[in-house]
């Protein structure tokens, strides 16, 4: 039982540095062992933790810090999720090209026979803002508060003089969906308010999505109270690739790693009589503050909208971080960790300076 128990403890001592454990492991094992209740095959919840927080203080080059850990975590957290958000990004670009016009035409004859759909135009790219791809020239559009005008495109129509009433049109569209492989979602139907609630509705519209392969389709078809001279509208957009998967995964651990080492070279560094020490700190809260601030409103918004949304597939994840629409803010908090990492880079005041001779 208590070769059982040290092999336990020596895994959590893991937590600590190499050069610690070298020097004091096996006085620290020697106290745990002599500590530990007899009988005992493994240890605490409670000093399993007390290690790991205590190992990862030595780590940190800060081993009497209490709140160390705390910082390092909230760094490392945030880093990994953005880096993992970036990466999923770059995943998106596995995913096959949108339908070109004649190919959305012959489906949407499928689902809705004898409807004429006006509106119909290739999609320029995935991702769009205001229509068009992402460029330079969009830069001023991210920044200054469109920046969540940047979203998935697709390819559209719009029928305006439908040649069956609403509910007639919805369950065709379902029918023709499932008899042709689709699978159908939920339907949702959404009352429309012609000014601030609470007032009476002005109408309904119902929401068709379905999925098959990698394409979904959505539908919404308006009931006739409703002043639309558009009354149905359709379209069709590509289902999350599988590659945003281990993408996102990839990119958020190596991201978390590198954000764990930096922080840590930069602990240490700071560590005593630093000229930047001060400095350092306040500019690690700029850069967290900007991080989490609009990640902390983003995910409980979009929460509410997925749930009222009856969509298959998740939306981006850079948009539960709240980006792009305060992609200023990111960027005001990477610079503010840039310079936080170049001041850590000072020259440290605590030492020695090289004798004569050793020059």
């Amino acid at each position: 039982m208590t070769d059982k128990l040290a092999r336990r403890y020596r895994r959590l001592l893991l937590a600590y540095p190499r050069a610690y454990r070298r020097s004091r492991g096996d006085e620290l094992l020697g106290a745990l062992l002599d500590a530990a209740a007899p009988g005992r095959t493994g240890p605490t919840v409670r000093e399993a933790a007390n290690l790991i927080r205590h190992g990862l203080r030595a780590h940190l080059g800060r081993p009497a810090s209490r709140t160390v850990v705390v910082w390092a975590v909230l760094t490392v957290v945030i880093s990994g999720v953005f880096s993992a958000a970036f990466a999923t990004r770059a995943g998106w670009e596995t995913a096959r090209p949108l339908p070109r016009t004649a190919q959305a035409r012959a489906m949407l004859a499928e689902i809705l026979p004898g409807q004429d759909f006006t509106g119909i135009h290739d999609a320029p790219a995935l991702f769009v803002i205001y229509g068009q791809p992402l460029s330079w020239n969009s830069a001023r559009d991210l920044l200054f508060g469109d920046g969540g005008e940047y979203d998935q495109s697709g390819i559209a129509g719009v029928a305006s003089a439908p040649t069956l009433p609403p509910q007639e049109t919805v369950e065709l569209v379902q029918h023709n969906l499932r008899a042709h492989g689709w699978t159908v979602y939920s339907l949702k139907v959404r009352d429309i308010y012609t000014c601030t609630e609470p007032c009476d509705p002005g109408g309904q519209y119902t929401t068709i999505v379905a999925q098959r392969g990698d394409t979904v389709f959505r539908m919404d078809v308006y009931s006739p109270q409703v002043p639309i001279s558009t009354p149905i509208s359709a379209g069709f957009v590509r289902a999350t690739p599988f590659a945003v998967y281990p993408f996102g995964l990839t990119g958020g651990i190596l991201g978390a790693v590198v954000a764990f080492l930096l922080f840590g070279w930069a602990s240490r560094r700071t560590e005593g009589r630093h000229p930047a020490r001060g400095v350092v700190k306040l500019l690690l809260s700029v850069t967290l503050f900007f991080w989490w601030a609009p990640t902390l409103y983003a995910v409980p918004w979009m929460a509410r909208h997925y749930q009222d949304e009856p969509n298959p597939s998740w939306p981006p994840m850079w948009e539960w971080l709240g980006q792009p629409t305060f992609s200023l803010l990111f960027l005001i908090a990477c610079g503010s960790a840039l310079l936080g990492l170049a001041l850590a880079a000072l020259p440290r005041g605590d030492r020695e300076p090289l004798s004569t001779a050793a020059v």
